[in-house]
């Protein structure tokens, strides 16, 4: 018979995930991100499992993409949970191509999608250098 009461000693995962956290200071969990690009777009998926869409929420300031997420716990009677509750936060610098003004998300099976378009690129132009006069 399997026990769900958590082990005495700390697995090496677990020793991982101790770190993910802002431990030993506060209840805040970071989230696994992932960014690429795909068809022009620039992409970031976040995992957020079990979390309303309703408590997520992504902020642009400059270049700077910025999503918080708040995991509410239910309180159950005589219950053992593994997961993690609180708040999640990450900031991410974005390409400076990125058109922060027709950024799309979605939320899907718990994973955060947001795509963001790309501007075309400005064509390179030659400055000239005046000669001071003699």
């Amino acid at each position: 018979m399997t026990s769900l009461l958590p082990r005495p000693s700390m697995a090496l995962p677990d020793l991982f995930r101790m770190f993910e956290s802002e431990w030993p200071f506060g209840e805040r969990h970071s989230m696994r991100v992932e960014a690429f690009t795909d068809e022009g777009d620039f992409v970031v998926r976040c995992e957020l499992p079990g979390i309303d869409p309703e408590n997520i929420h992504i902020n642009v300031e400059g270049n700077q993409l910025k999503i918080d997420a708040v995991r509410k716990q239910e309180h159950r009677a005589e219950a053992h949970s593994e997961f993690y509750y609180g708040s999640y936060s990450r900031t991410m610098l974005l390409p400076s191509s990125c058109d922060t003004d027709n950024i799309n998300a979605e939320y899907e099976n718990g994973i955060l999608t947001i795509r963001i378009p790309r501007r075309e690129a400005e064509a390179s132009k030659e400055i000239p250098v005046a000669r001071k006069g003699k």
